[in-house]
């Protein structure tokens, strides 16, 4: 089936949201990871899903993505119907995931790590902005090293990098601090500021490190058992009531 048929045009083609996910489920065969899951993700803001290990945050992105096909519910992206899309439409359409432990390619270096993101664009366009390098600047001092030889803290700015190097519209990241040293942290937060404020990139951030999100982020969504049990302000996580839903 062809991209053009599998990406649907929407009444809701003037959705304001850049992405929108209404009432999905998910199933590992006999087992449901996501119940009605509902969220939208806006231009220009920062949306982050919390929630305690193994209550669904990597499956809903994974769905979102098109690594996994949802049970029942529906994906827009920029108000199109991805629902039945594969991955490398919705990517056509400016998304790009930054997965859990980073998935670089340890043998290739870092400047072919990179260019592994030009697939998807055309020829005029195969090349790595020098904003990446600003973004991260000991990518540009390591581009010849292999990635595998990089600390857990490079190779996470070097994952963000690539799908950087695409130009997406909407960046999904999937626990970006986990396992890196606090300065490596506070530097992946800028540039996901920067990202937001000046290229008014549509931002959900999948996390379990509270500050973080707290610092970064607009809105809000708490996740448990598949669903979500909380929305609202990141004002919201000072609140006793939001903290018990993340509490182990």
């Amino acid at each position: 089936m062809s991209e053009a048929i599998e990406v649907q045009s929407s009444p809701e083609a003037t959705n304001p949201f850049a992405l929108s996910i209404k009432g999905i489920d998910l199933h590992y065969g006999a087992a449901q990871a996501l119940r009605n899951i509902s969220l939208d993700v806006e231009t220009q803001k920062i949306t982050c899903v919390l929630g305690r290990n193994g209550v669904g945050k990597s499956s809903m992105l994974r769905a979102i993505v098109g690594q996994h096909p949802v049970s029942k519910g529906r994906i827009l992206l920029d108000g199109a119907d991805v629902t039945k899309a594969p991955p490398y439409a919705r990517a056509g359409r400016g998304i790009a995931y930054v997965p859990q432990g980073r998935e670089i390619f340890p043998q290739l270096t870092v400047r072919e790590n990179l260019e592994v993101g030009f697939a998807r664009l055309p020829r005029k366009q195969k090349f790595i902005e020098e904003e990446i390098f600003e973004l991260f600047p000991i990518l540009k001092d390591m581009l010849s090293r292999r990635g595998g030889d990089l600390s857990g803290g490079q190779q996470q700015q070097l994952a963000i990098g690539r799908a950087l190097v695409t130009r997406p519209a909407i960046l999904v990241l999937d626990e970006p601090t986990e396992g890196i040293q606090p300065s490596i942290i506070k530097d992946i937060g800028r540039a996901i500021t920067y990202l937001k404020q000046e290229k008014g990139m549509a931002i959900l951030l999948v996390e379990q490190y509270l500050d973080f999100c707290r610092e970064l982020a607009d809105v809000v969504h708490i996740m448990d058992r598949g669903e979500i049990v909380h929305s609202g302000p990141a004002e919201d996580l000072d609140k006793p009531h939001v903290r018990h839903h993340l509490t182990v």
